[in-house]
C-alpha cells in the first residue's frame, strides 16, 4: 500500500483551503514517526521546527488519558532517546498503539496548520474518524483520546483479522464467493487496487491461499482483532455508549466520513455514526470525491504512513485539475 518517498511540496505559505486526511490503524508506523521528529529537529538550525512543538503538546494531553486509564505514558517514550519499536508498542497494555496513533495524527494535524494553514475540510478513515472529528472541534483532545482507547478496549473483544487484498472491489467480491467464505466481508475499500476484507482467521487464510494462487496480492494486516464487520453489532453498541459520556461540540470545518459516505450533518448521532465503524464498510474514495468539491490547493495525510496518500492521489487522478497530495511524515525533506 505504500509508495516511494516524494518531494515535498514547492508552496507559498501558507497553502489555502487544504483538506487533511485521517487513517485508519492499518498503515501505522512508529518507527516513520521517530525518524521525521529527529529529522526535524536536526533541521531547526535551517528552517522551522513545527513538528516536534506539536508533538509534544500533544502527547501531554494525551499522556494525561493514558495515566488515567493505567498506561505508561507515551510522549516520553516514543519521543525519547531509545522509542519503541512497533512490536514493543504493541504488545504494550492494550490502548498503547490506538493512543500513539492518535497522538501523532493530531501532532501532524497541529504542524501542518502551523505550517500550510489550517484546513477548511477533514476526512476520516475508520479509526481516523476520532482524530478527524477532534482536529474539527467535535471532541477535545483529553477526549478524543479517552475515545480512542475506549475503542481499543472494544477491539480487543472483536475476533477475527483484516487481509489486504491487491484488486478491485468486485475482484474482491469474486474471490470471495469462489473462495465459499460467507463470513468475510469487504471491510474497507481503499481504491481500484486495494481493499480489506475482515472475517474470522480461517476464512482469511483460505482466501489469502486463492488469492495467490490467481496472482493476487494478499497481506495480513498486523492487527489483531477484526473491524467493518456485521457481526461486531454488539461491540457497537458498547462503543456507542461509551462515547455518549463526552461532550460534543458542532464541527468548525466540514468532517468526512469514509463509513457513512458522506460529511456529517449536525443532526447526525455522532456516537452512533463513530460506532458505525465496527459494523460497517468504509468506501474511501467516495469520501475522497466529495471531500474534493471544496476545491483545495492540496491534500495532506495527518499520519505516519503514505497509503491513504497512495489512494487519493489514485482517486483524485481522474479530476481535472487534481490537487497535488502529500504525506509529510513520509516525505524526507517536507518543509514544516
Amino acid at each position: 500500500m505504500s509508495t516511494s518517498p516524494s518531494r515535498g511540496p514547492k508552496r507559498p505559505a501558507p497553502w489555502h483551503g487544504c483538506v487533511h486526511l485521517f487513517p485508519g490503524q492499518g498503515d501505522f508506523s512508529v518507527g516513520a514517526l521517530t525518524r521525521a521528529a529527529r529529522a526535524a529537529h536536526a533541521a531547526r538550525a535551517t528552517r522551522s521546527d513545527r513538528l516536534n512543538p506539536a508533538l509534544r503538546e500533544v502527547f501531554e494531553q494525551v499522556d494525561e488519558v493514558a495515566v488515567e486509564r493505567g498506561l505508561r505514558p507515551l510522549g516520553p517514550w516514543l519521543l525519547g532517546r531509545q522509542p519503541p519499536t512497533g512490536r514493543e508498542l504493541a504488545q504494550a497494555a492494550t490502548g498503547s498503539s490506538q493512543l500513539a496513533l492518535f497522538g501523532a495524527s493530531m501532532a501532524v494535524h497541529r504542524a501542518l496548520s502551523a505550517s500550510v494553514g489550517a484546513p477548511t475540510a477533514v476526512v476520516g478513515v475508520s479509526f481516523g474518524e476520532i482524530a478527524a472529528l477532534t482536529a474539527a472541534g467535535v471532541l477535545t483532545v483529553g477526549d478524543g483520546a479517552r475515545a480512542a482507547h475506549d475503542l481499543a478496549v472494544v477491539l480487543s473483544s472483536c475476533p477475527g483479522g483484516l487481509t489486504l487484498l491487491g484488486c478491485s472491489e468486485q475482484s474482491a467480491r469474486r474471490l470471495l464467493d469462489r473462495t465459499g467464505a460467507p463470513d468475510a466481508v469487504v471491510a474497507v475499500v481503499n481504491d481500484d487496487r486495494s481493499v480489506v476484507i475482515a472475517g474470522p482467521v480461517p476464512a482469511l487464510a483460505r482466501i489469502e491461499k486463492v488469492a495467490d494462487d490467481t496472482n493476487v496480492a494478499a497481506v495480513r494486516l498486523r492487527l489483531p482483532f477484526s473491524s467493518h464487520h456485521p457481526a461486531l453489532a454488539a461491540q457497537s453498541e458498547v462503543f456507542a455508549s461509551s462515547v455518549r459520556a463526552y461532550a460534543l461540540s458542532p464541527a468548525r470545518v466540514p468532517v468526512y466520513s469514509a463509513v457513512a459516505g458522506r460529511r456529517y450533518r449536525p443532526d447526525d448521532d455522532l456516537p452512533r455514526r463513530l460506532a458505525d465503524c465496527l459494523v460497517l464498510p468504509a468506501v474511501v474514495p467516495t469520501a475522497l470525491r466529495k471531500a474534493a468539491a471544496h476545491r483545495p490547493e492540496a491534500f495532506f495525510e495527518a499520519g505516519t504512513g503514505d497509503a491513504l496518500t497512495s489512494s487519493a492521489r489514485r482517486v483524485l487522478a481522474t479530476s481535472p485539475a487534481p490537487p497535488p497530495v502529500h504525506a509529510p511524515l513520509a516525505e524526507p525533506d517536507f518543509p514544516w
